[in-house]
């Protein structure tokens, strides 16, 4: 049981530590200093490399989960059942399916618009209607990723207090 817990809080830690890293500190880091050192050149190179790191990590997240999940299931097969399992399990797959939408539908969307676009979104007129879909898309993906980090931060208050 402590292995299956440990593999959980293990997980869940992994994953809104690696949320709040990524939107708190790579992307305001990455888009100062690109943009900084290279203006609107260096906007899209912040953009190509936040990019990256953002599927790399949807492939991480899609690991957390699976992990939890497998983990949480375990725990209440093997033993008695966890205090709101079903709760508990419920924020976890909200957790995966905001994160797999974010990964598998916006930013591929995002990424295939900055394509078309040939350079940085930004450098189009502001009445561009591609401009303002990117606007939405990116601020739908932050969205995405400040709930799923919400649900994450619940879930691991909801663990320490359980614990204290």
């Amino acid at each position: 049981m402590v292995t299956l817990r440990y593999a959980y809080l293990l997980a869940l830690v992994f994953w809104v530590g690696g949320l709040l890293a990524l939107g708190g500190v790579a992307a305001p880091a990455t888009f100062s200093a690109l943009t900084g050192a290279h203006g609107m050149a260096g906007r899209e190179m912040a953009g190509l490399a936040f990019g990256a790191m953002l599927r790399r990590f949807h492939l991480a997240a899609y690991v957390s989960a699976a992990i939890m999940i497998v983990s949480l299931v375990a725990i209440a097969a093997l033993g008695p059942r966890p205090v709101r399992f079903a709760v508990r399990l419920g924020i976890v797959v909200a957790m995966l399916a905001l994160t797999a939408y974010s990964g598998l539908v916006v930013s591929p969307r995002i990424a295939r618009m900055q394509r078309e676009v040939g350079g940085p979104v930004a450098s189009l007129p502001e009445t561009d209607p591609r401009r303002a879909t990117f606007g939405r898309l990116h601020g739908l993906s932050t969205i995405l990723l400040g709930v799923t980090a919400a649900g994450g931060l619940a879930l691991l208050f909801w663990e320490a207090r359980a614990h204290d």
